[in-house]
């Protein structure tokens, strides 16, 4: 059996009213693959925090190849030989890849020698990369090899990875497994966290579960179902969204020709985006992170607007109309990043339940709060969608990017919008949150709402889409029906390899 690289004996962790770790502990042992599990606020990023420096545990003891292990910073752990790639890439546009790997590294080579052993590990690797692209240039999954080179270089002993497979096609995520391999055969631990239980069973060889802070399981992922896996997570059963029949009505939302500069030296263009989304529908846009996502929502929101191209709600063109008139006739929409855009970090949750929902639901009048309105109103989402938190008086910033996300999607769900976009709606929350989120969004549907999901979980748009389409490099594909693709198609689509030709809007 192979050697323990990593004990954790006992770590606790608390802040103000809450035990983020409770005496936990597991072993990592060399060269093996080892999933960290939970659902949103078990106490997974806090786990990871204390084992990269990042926070100081509270009790207990870590110990590295048998000697005691208390990094006080990240860089005493990356000199121990512990390497982290984070879930949000921390790159910087504007400076080309082997810029970027130097910024990560305590004592970076001379420019040329640098660019030299980025070439050798991208290929010793098969994470092809070329160290003088910009940043600003690259694809998602080129970001994320740039993360992963960055830290190899270091030649780390244990490597944690966070939600590593969030914004890759299949393709991807098959390169990215062989990479994670060829380092398991040459001894190097690593800690995964995700939650996407079936890549879990394919990839990793024990999983430690964590339930309110707790170690309350492991297992053989190979030999356990995914459903028994989020079952443990959270320590109940739970229902999969279930569609319920349905004809799709009206039209209520048509883009003719939608076409924008990029907002940025890196953002992307539209270009000629045209669809149609009818009342009952769950139309589904896949793509890799990068390729227009954030664009056409703020397209669509009016967070921007174009003199080219039409967006019609209802019959009536709102092209012209800011986020405001279009909220207040239904049109809805849920941004990608929960944390600034979605909602403002330092208000609490009634005060950021006002921000979208203060007309529509009655919260402001004559320019005054309701504050006992908009406070019910937030306890209702909260109860709804299972957040996580002591009260609507807390902040956004302090909650879990899980439980932040649940809160922003229920918060425009609850409103019953006649048509709702919303761009990675279960990003980052575990698969019973998801199941539920992905169920509200079908049941909206069913009510008659017509919904437009953006997502880089292809399992969820198979699993909730009525159509699909793929944007790549700020077009859209045509349209197809979910029921006659195969994960394999919808990815070839996302990488552009397929006919890439604007959507027609349907006679």
């Amino acid at each position: 059996m192979p050697d323990d690289l990593l004990r954790l004996d006992g770590l606790t962790k608390a802040y103000p009213g809450v035990v983020a770790n409770d005496d936990v502990s597991f072993d990592i042992r060399e060269g093996e693959i080892h999933a960290l599990l939970g659902e949103n606020g078990a106490g997974k990023s806090t786990l990871v925090k204390m084992i990269y420096g990042l926070v100081k545990p509270d009790k207990g003891s870590m110990t590295l190849r048998g000697k005691p292990y208390t990094p006080s910073e990240p860089s005493a752990a990356r000199l121990a030989g512990v390497a982290m790639v984070f879930q949000h890439f921390s790159l910087f546009d504007a400076l080309d890849v082997a810029e970027n790997v130097a910024l990560g590294m305590e004592n970076p080579p001379k420019p040329r020698d640098l660019a030299r052993q980025i070439r050798e590990v991208s290929e010793t690797y098969g994470l092809p990369l070329d160290p003088s692209r910009t940043v600003g240039t690259l694809s998602a999954g080129e970001r994320q090899r740039v993360e992963i080179i960055r830290c190899l270089l270091q030649d780390p002993k244990l490597l944690i990875m966070d939600e590593p497979t969030s914004v890759l096609t299949p393709q991807e995520v098959e390169i990215l497994f062989e990479t994670l391999r060829k380092l398991k055969s040459e001894g190097t631990a690593i800690l995964y966290i995700s939650h996407k239980l079936e890549e879990i069973r394919a990839l990793c060889d024990h999983a430690t579960i964590l339930r309110l802070g707790k170690k309350v399981a492991t297992c053989t992922p190979s030999e356990t179902t995914a459903r028994a896996m989020a079952e443990m997570m959270v320590g109940s059963s739970f229902a999969s969204p279930a569609a319920k029949a349905k004809t799709p009505g009206e039209v209520l939302l048509r883009v003719d020709n939608l076409t924008m500069p990029a907002p940025g030296a890196f953002g992307t263009p539209l270009r000629g985006i045209s669809f149609e989304l009818r009342a009952g529908e769950v139309l589904g846009f896949g793509g890799v992170a990068g390729n227009g996502q954030d664009e056409l929502l703020l397209a669509l929101s009016g967070e921007r607007t174009t003199k080219r191209g039409t967006i019609w709600v209802k019959g009536a063109d709102v092209s012209r109309d800011g986020p405001v008139a279009r909220r207040s006739v239904g049109f809805l929409t849920a941004p990608e990043e929960r944390l600034g855009h979605a909602a403002a970090p330092n208000m609490s949750l009634t005060e950021n339940a006002v921000l979208t929902a203060g007309r529509r639901q009655r919260l402001v009048k004559s320019g005054f709060i309701n504050w006992k309105r908009a406070d019910g109103f937030a306890q209702d989402v909260i109860k709804r969608f299972d957040v996580r938190t002591p009260g609507t008086h807390v902040a956004a910033r302090a909650l879990s990017g899980g439980n932040l996300q649940k809160f922003v999607i229920g918060r425009e769900v609850a409103q019953n919008p006649d048509i709702l976009v919303v761009n990675q709606p279960t990003w980052g929350v575990d698969a019973a949150a998801a199941a539920a989120i992905r169920q509200a969004l079908l049941d909206l549907a069913a009510q008659g709402a017509a919904i437009l999901v953006v997502s880089q979980d292809l399992d969820e748009l198979m699993e909730i889409a009525d159509r699909f389409g793929a944007l790549n490099e700020g077009r859209l594909s045509a349209l197809k029906p979910v029921a006659d693709l195969s994960i394999d198609e919808i990815g070839l689509m996302m990488g552009g390899a397929h006919d890439m030709e604007v959507a027609h809007v349907d006679a």
